[in-house]
């Protein structure tokens, strides 16, 4: 499955543009992520294309703080016993509570992204 950034060359972390690992091509150009996503389903190519979307940069938290934060809250659930199901929901409380509400602001900010990068995708693809 090609990991494509849109605008990054960097696999962006969840709160953070950056997570210091690369993808596999950068595309900054609606119109050619769809060239290229039309040319895989043409050539009925199996699998998926994994589109990397960072958060807008004047919302990303900074990095040092979100890592800290994710690993206070990972190591505040193993403690605890939380797995499964519940970690994602302990993570993300304890996220917010950690960061005062930054991380919160954040999410909103990066779905409402994914939500406008998604819509402009599916017009250029229709195109």
């Amino acid at each position: 499955m090609p990991v494509i950034g849109f605008g990054t060359s960097n696999f962006p972390a969840f709160y953070t543009r950056d997570s210091g690992y690369a993808v596999d091509r950068r595309i900054d150009d609606l119109t050619e992520l769809a060239r290229l996503i039309r040319v895989k389903w043409d050539l009925a190519l199996s699998g998926a294309v994994l589109v990397a979307n960072p958060i807008p940069a004047q919302h990303e938290l900074e990095h040092d703080a979100a890592e800290a934060a994710v690993e206070a809250a990972l190591s505040e659930a193993a403690a605890a016993g939380i797995c499964g199901s519940q970690l994602t929901p302990f993570v993300l409380g304890r996220m917010a509570e950690l960061t005062s509400g930054s991380s919160l602001k954040a999410n909103v900010e990066l779905i409402l992204n994914n939500a406008r990068v998604a819509a402009a995708l599916a017009v250029a693809l229709s195109d």
